[in-house]
């Protein structure tokens, strides 16, 4: 099985490009993921290109832009090519089925603990005010918190 799932920050701003041929819609974009390195004690970054094709590549480019907290999940592509100066060169990416704009730059006002200690503030909570991800500004929850709405349920109601 071939299945990623990544959530990063944007390195730079999407460009949108269109095949020559069929006139599709694509996007490359470079995420920047943030992993632990226990010996260090320190967060890294792993620099990971995504391939983001058709409406979604669109959505990309006309919603989001640097340091803008993104999910992809997709698979592991492979491909080489053969390089002006005529050596073979070898590419690895992402090619991406589906993303998630989670939010705009990071906050560093709050610390949400994500990933041992990521600062992604409230830019990580789709649903926080003042979330820059591109959609209107509503809150689905009536004004109460998601935590707020949850109604017990008897387990003798489950039919199963």
């Amino acid at each position: 099985m071939n299945k990623v799932v990544l959530i990063g920050r944007l390195t730079k701003d999407p460009e949108l490009k269109y095949t020559p041929g069929t006139g599709m819609a694509v996007t490359t974009i470079t995420l920047a993921v943030d992993r632990y390195n226990a010996s260090t004690k320190q967060r890294e970054a792993d620099f990971i290109p995504v391939v983001i094709w058709g409406k979604q590549a669109e959505a990309t480019a006309n919603y989001m832009t640097k340091g803008g907290l993104m999910a992809a999940s997709g698979r592991i592509q492979t491909r080489s090519y053969d390089a002006k100066d005529g050596t073979k060169r070898y590419v690895t990416e992402i090619v991406a089925q589906e993303v998630s704009f989670l939010g705009g730059k990071a906050s560093r006002q709050e610390s949400t603990g994500f990933g041992g200690g990521s600062d992604y503030g409230m830019a990580g909570n789709p649903f926080a005010q003042g979330a820059d991800n591109g959609a209107p500004e509503s809150n689905p929850f009536g004004g109460q918190s998601y935590d707020e709405d949850i109604t017990p349920v008897d387990d003798g109601d489950i039919p199963f």
